[in-house]
């Protein structure tokens, strides 16, 4: 470290040894002793600066050392060392910098990991469909095909189409919701409304499975209509399809002076002890996952919920089936 190469530090110097010559001067004009011990006095002091300055200098220029090692990826620097002295704040501060600069780069590593999976997740789920559909194409293109054939492989290729838009669009709504650019509009809805409209796109499905639709709302809810009605409805739609032909789902809402919830119930199958705790998660299948499921339902219901400040709680019931608990709270629990 060339510390005489520091235009302050020489400025300091220059300015002690004006004091310093000017104090021993006027010491001799007094007598010889006090000139001496002037000297010395501004000869230590000139030491002790330096001294000082330099200790001072050599810790800047480790912790600068420091600094540039973590910048180009050293995670294993410690600041401990810096805890005492002139410098302590300064340290503290970079430390804490340290510490904020090592989250984000952890933070972006598992991004790109999270986006890796989730690429490869997304390609999987639609190669599957897309596999079946070029089947299809081939089998629609024999000359020998007969009518009935090709009735049923165009109705099988629209249904797959339907599956790749219905993957597709929750996919676009999940990205958006990860990307935070999704604006909710809250307003006060009855629960009833709220129930019925998010049942419409499942009511024809129910009424061909023989299965019963039990509902019973009372009661408000704050909260946006339109993106409740996609969770709740994705809900509704996993409690049919693990629900046998003739079986029931019951719906109830009710409104309290501390929340608004809703109660989803199946009396099927119910939930696999190992699925339980995966529900919720982006892709997950369960055991008894039919083949039409991409598991992105439940995932897309749960970010709609807690982005409006809800919560969901998966369960089996005592005797047989599902439950499935939405609560929205109206102040902070």
């Amino acid at each position: 470290m060339k510390l005489l190469k520091n235009k302050e530090v020489i400025k300091t110097l220059i300015l002690q040894l004006i004091i310093g010559t000017v104090a021993s001067i006027v010491g001799f004009l007094f007598n010889y002793v006090a000139g001496i011990l002037a000297v010395s006095l501004s000869f230590v002091l000139i030491i002790v600066y330096y001294i000082t300055t330099y200790n001072t200098y050599k810790q800047i220029a480790s912790l600068s050392e420091d600094i540039n090692k973590v910048l180009h990826g050293d995670n294993t620097i410690s600041f401990d060392d810096y805890t005492e002295g002139e410098l302590s704040i300064l340290h503290s501060e970079i430390h804490k910098m340290t510490i904020r600069l090592r989250e984000q780069q952890q933070k972006l590593i598992d991004d790109k990991v999270y986006l890796a999976d989730s690429i490869a997740d997304i390609s999987h789920q639609i190669r599957t469909p897309l596999t079946s559909i070029n089947l299809l194409v081939q089998l629609l293109s024999e000359p020998d095909l007969s009518d009935d054939k090709k009735r049923q492989h165009i109705l099988e290729l629209r249904r797959m189409l339907s599956r790749i838009d219905s993957l597709i669009t929750a996919l676009l709504k999940i990205s958006k919701l990860d990307a935070k650019t999704v604006q909710f509009q809250p307003q006060n809805v009855r629960l009833e409304e709220l129930i019925n409209k998010s049942c419409e796109p499942v009511l024809i499905p129910i009424e061909l499975r023989g299965q019963e639709l039990k509902i019973s709302a009372e009661g408000g809810f704050y909260g946006d209509l339109s993106w409740t009605c996609e969770a709740v409805g994705n809900i509704v739609k996993n409690c049919m399809e693990h629900t046998p032909e003739g079986g029931k789902v019951e719906i109830t809402a009710v409104e309290n002076p501390i929340y608004s919830e809703i109660v989803i119930k199946d009396n099927g199958t119910g939930i696999d002890k190992d699925d339980l705790p995966h529900i919720f998660e982006r892709f997950y299948k369960g055991k008894d996952s039919g083949g039409n499921s991409f598991g992105v339902g439940l995932a897309l219901a749960r970010m709609i919920i807690t982005g409006q400040g809800g919560t969901i709680k998966a369960e089996n019931r005592k005797d047989k089936g599902a439950k499935f608990t939405i609560r929205f709270y109206k102040g902070t629990v």
